[in-house]
């Protein structure tokens, strides 16, 4: 989402200006990392906080929506960089705590913390768990 004036572009500025130049370089395929609302911008994502909704940095889903149909009519297809190994932290944006435990969505204690990205690991033995992902999965598809 770079660009050449060393800010970080919305999804319609990308589209605009970016995927004619990707398409000529004779690529097929771009990857999108941070789409999912996150609390860190320097996580790259990895601290989602909003799993339906694309992230409010870029721009509108409206933006986002002109991104993919831009990409898309110019035979380029896009892999959407989803983070379900850990989520955001937060207890007031995320889904941290969401029933009042630690352990809703991940595991108790401190199995349910990764130490290095100050991050919620998700229980993934967990049916509802699960079926949360696949359905935030489905969604973007």
């Amino acid at each position: 989402m770079a660009q050449e004036d060393g800010k970080v572009s919305s999804y319609r500025e990308f589209a605009l200006n970016n995927l004619d130049r990707i398409k000529e370089a004779g690529y097929n395929v771009i990857q999108l990392m941070a789409i999912q609302e996150h609390s860190y911008y320097a996580s790259f994502g990895y601290h989602v906080t909003s799993f339906f909704g694309v992230s409010s940095r870029s721009g509108t889903p409206d933006d986002f929506k002109f991104l993919v149909d831009s990409a898309h009519s110019k035979g380029l297809r896009i892999i959407i960089d989803i983070v379900h190994s850990h989520a955001s932290n937060n207890t007031m944006d995320g889904i941290n705590m969401f029933d009042g435990t630690d352990h809703s969505f991940s595991h108790a204690g401190s199995k349910g913390y990764h130490s290095g990205w100050d991050s919620m690991l998700f229980d993934y033995s967990k049916y509802e768990v699960k079926r949360f992902l696949l359905s935030n999965l489905a969604w973007f598809l």
